[in-house]
């Protein structure tokens, strides 16, 4: 992978990489613990307690926020996503950790303490000249002097295999990042465009079986969507291979089924409505109204997913959607 590229394909992806990235640990944030035990040699169940910050602090270039600070039990860490070996990155890591330290420190009171947080930058590419961890040497007055460490996590090193075994889910949306440099090969190879294809396809099974299995549909739909998202990316100048790709990851099901929700929805609504003013006459008209919104939204979910059957769409899939949006049933008629 030359270098040039890696700098010419960071100043235009970081930002999709970015988004990814802070929608993970805002959204599903319980996919930083298995990555925090494997980057830093912990062993924290998966349902530990996680809190996450999302502090401003004034650093020499201006305000920043650090929305990938987080605490297990005593310690604070903090992880950093980059796509690029940015040669300055360490300066960014002891700035960023000095005034989460700082911080602490003040607002825990004399006699002051500077617990520095135990860091990591989660390098989504790499080269030859991206390190293992990030040193910088602090000298102090007097001759003494410390030396600053980040650590490095580069995500290519890790197998497909392993990203499920360890549950390092919060990397599945960038493993198809390691086909950039041979997009072109692919697309023009149909040998190589089925292998893909088939990786992607292995790829969905396997998170379906650890997400979907488990009862979180939602957690495997929200993934599907966000490995779409930099596959789009990837793939982007060359639409047909973008497209098997998506088809592979399922997320023309997810499409359809967000298509086709908002007419469910409608058409749903008036079933209730004429459900509920028949139940109304007898039990009221207002738990008429509820219960027949309730019914004919769920009757409605039900035949779409009957239909989207019987044109041979993956059951799999179409489990995991009816059981979000069946979630997202509940959610809003709770919230009315």
């Amino acid at each position: 992978m030359g270098d040039a590229n890696i700098v010419a394909r960071g100043a235009q992806n970081n930002t999709v990489f970015d988004s990814v990235f802070k929608t993970m640990l805002h959204k599903m944030p319980q996919l930083v613990i298995p990555f925090i035990n494997e980057a830093f040699g912990r062993d924290y169940p998966r349902d530990e307690k996680l809190v996450s910050f999302s502090n401003e602090h004034e650093t020499f270039k201006g305000t920043i926020i650090d929305d990938s600070v987080f605490r297990l039990q005593n310690k604070i860490y903090h992880v950093e996503c980059q796509s690029t070996n940015d040669t300055d990155m360490v300066i960014r890591m002891i700035e960023y950790d000095f005034a989460i330290a700082l911080e602490a420190a003040l607002k825990n009171g004399r006699p002051y303490e500077m617990d520095f947080p135990e860091s990591c930058v989660l390098y989504l590419r790499h080269n030859k000249n991206t390190p293992d961890s990030l040193d910088i040497r602090v000298n102090l007055p007097g001759g003494n002097h410390f030396m600053y460490q980040a650590k490095v996590f580069k995500a290519q090193q890790i197998t497909k295999d392993e990203l499920f075994q360890k549950r390092l889910l919060l990397l599945l949306p960038y493993y198809l990042m390691r086909y950039e440099d041979e997009v072109s090969r692919c697309n023009n190879d149909d040998r190589l465009a089925v292998e893909l294809v088939a990786e992607c396809s292995e790829m969905r099974s396997s998170l379906e079986r650890i997400t979907v299995a488990e009862g979180n549909a939602l957690l495997y739909e929200q993934l599907i969507e966000l490995i779409i998202t930099v596959s789009d990316h990837i793939f982007a100048a060359h639409d047909s291979l973008r497209k098997k790709v998506k088809k592979a990851m399922g997320g023309e099901v997810l499409e359809l089924m967000h298509e086709r929700a908002e007419r469910l929805e409608r058409e749903a609504e008036e079933r209730g409505l004429q459900l509920g003013l028949e139940q109304g006459r007898e039990q009221g008209l207002e738990q008429g109204l509820e219960q027949g919104r309730e019914q004919g939204r769920e009757q409605g979910i039900d035949a779409l997913a009957e239909k989207l059957k019987e044109q041979g769409l993956d059951e799999s899939l179409i489990r995991a959607a009816v059981e979000t949006l069946k979630r997202e049933n509940q959610t809003r008629l709770s919230a009315e």
